[in-house]
């Protein structure tokens, strides 16, 4: 029996979002992987680090499955939730947690790590990073891009003006880390079909993901939500096109 639109809302409302953990996505939505593989390459760049620092961790579980992990390994977070849900993740693996509230200075003396990682930062602070970094150490990150799933995102909001279709674009990066005094060694940006095939499946991702649709709630947007309903039931799937840029960036052995 078909689940009706209130079913599925009511389900999507009351599941936890904590953490970034997609899994209870499963069938529901499919997003398109990069090629290069994130988790797998971090994972061989800790293999070879002796300190590292993952920034923005989320839920700890991209860190925890990029293991074995380098004698030292330190992980920031600021939401609470995820702070908790990290520690109990990556605690049993020898990294330590730190609770920080994402704005400069990052709590770290200079020249602390070998290597500094980031998995979709919603801010990048290029000079910190460039101060804890060792001569030679590299900064890893995959990021979103610009207009990420913004066929979404302008269904709710409607038309999104250039410079906010424009933010966070891989060349600004690389400005921004040279600015800083990095060098830019890799530098990727691939475009990734994403499919919604159920109502409840976008109502928790614009839940989790807080900045698609800032404020977002089902009784703000139950109008839109209903005709999106429709779209899916009658199209099989929403597609959306998710961005997503690589960077790696290195600190030249005289410094920053």
């Amino acid at each position: 029996m078909e689940r009706t639109f209130e079913d599925l809302i009511a389900e999507a409302e009351s599941v936890s979002v904590a953490g970034w953990d997609f899994s209870w996505l499963a069938g529901r939505a499919t997003e398109e992987r990069p090629s290069w593989g994130y988790q797998r390459s971090m994972g061989e760049r800790l293999a070879k680090a002796s300190a590292a620092l993952d920034i923005q961790t989320g839920g700890g579980e991209v860190l925890a499955g990029a293991a074995p992990l380098p004698p030292v390994m330190v992980a920031t977070e600021s939401w609470p939730p995820n702070v908790a849900k990290a520690t109990e993740v990556l605690h049993p693996l020898g990294a330590v947690v730190v609770a920080d509230e994402d704005e400069p200075p990052l709590p770290f003396a200079d020249a602390a790590f070998d290597l500094v990682t980031s998995r979709h930062p919603v801010t990048v602070w290029w000079s910190e990073i460039a101060r804890v970094l060792r001569p030679g150490g590299r900064y890893f990150s995959q990021q979103v891009g610009p207009a990420s799933v913004f066929e979404l995102v302008e269904f709710f909001l409607g038309p999104q003006p250039e410079e906010v279709r424009r933010a966070r674009h891989p060349e600004d990066a690389r400005r921004d880390a040279e600015a800083a005094g990095l060098e830019v060694v890799d530098l990727r940006t691939q475009s990734l079909r994403t499919e919604f095939f159920d109502i409840g499946a976008v109502v928790y991702f614009l839940r989790k993901v807080i900045w698609m649709v800032p404020g977002f709630t089902v009784d703000q947007y139950r109008d839109r939500l209903r005709e999106l309903d429709e779209l899916i039931r009658r199209e099989g799937a929403f597609v959306a096109h998710t961005t997503r840029f690589l960077i790696e960036a290195r600190k030249p052995e005289t410094g920053a």
